[in-house]
């Protein structure tokens, strides 16, 4: 009986890590298409790879993150306001997914943050105090989940740059959180998770170039 147990343990086993396999396989291509996109078509595409795959991989949050990653920078990219708020309202229902499965996930929270951020050049008039003063706290919120999140920091200043132009202000404050982010950029290890986030050392570069 023990043998039979070791039997199927060992398949099961064979059968999970070739899941994984094709999974990583899945998802590493995408990541990079997503990366190297430069259109809406191109953003698109990898978005419809990521539903795709999340609905396969019902147990797995980076799908969800990546596909909520894509439709922001398809809003990015977008002129037209309406258009910009349907791909952001994807991106946070994409996000929220992703949230269900791994709550305390600092980089699913931090991606939320952007969500608002972008929201703001939608209608900057109308929008810029409820949405700003919503992305700051939720990059806060990363940041208190993850201290060493590059991404939520390299944000967080760009929405402290931003305040300190609107009242003409120097930028120490979006400075000194730039740094800090740059810092970690340039130390952090080969991540145990091969998806994890790679993205923002660039926009981060944006901000310091604003710094004495």
């Amino acid at each position: 009986m023990k043998t039979v147990i070791l039997f199927f343990a060992v398949i099961i086993s064979i059968s999970t890590f070739a899941s994984d396999e094709k999974y990583f396989a899945q998802m590493g291509k995408q990541v990079q298409a997503v990366y190297a996109a430069k259109t809406i078509d191109e953003y698109q595409a990898a978005v419809n790879a990521f539903d795709r795959i999340a609905s396969a991989e019902k147990t797995k949050w980076e799908p969800y993150y990546y596909s909520g990653f894509g439709n922001i920078m398809m809003a990015i990219t977008e002129k037209e306001g309406s258009k910009k708020d349907s791909y952001l309202d994807l991106a946070l229902t994409a996000i929220e997914k992703g949230k269900q499965l791994v709550p305390e996930e600092s980089e699913l929270v931090a991606l939320e943050g952007f969500v608002h951020m972008i929201r703001v050049t939608v209608d900057p008039a109308t929008r810029g105090q409820k949405f700003s003063g919503l992305s700051m706290q939720t990059f806060g919120k990363a940041i208190g989940m993850n201290p060493k999140n590059p991404r939520a920091l390299s944000l967080l200043a760009q929405m402290q740059l931003g305040t300190a132009r609107f009242f003409n202000q120097p930028p120490t404050e979006a400075c000194e959180t730039a740094h800090k982010a740059a810092a970690i950029f340039e130390s952090v290890a080969e991540p145990e998770n091969p998806l994890a986030p790679r993205w923002g050392k660039e926009m981060n570069v944006g901000v310091l170039q604003n710094c004495k």
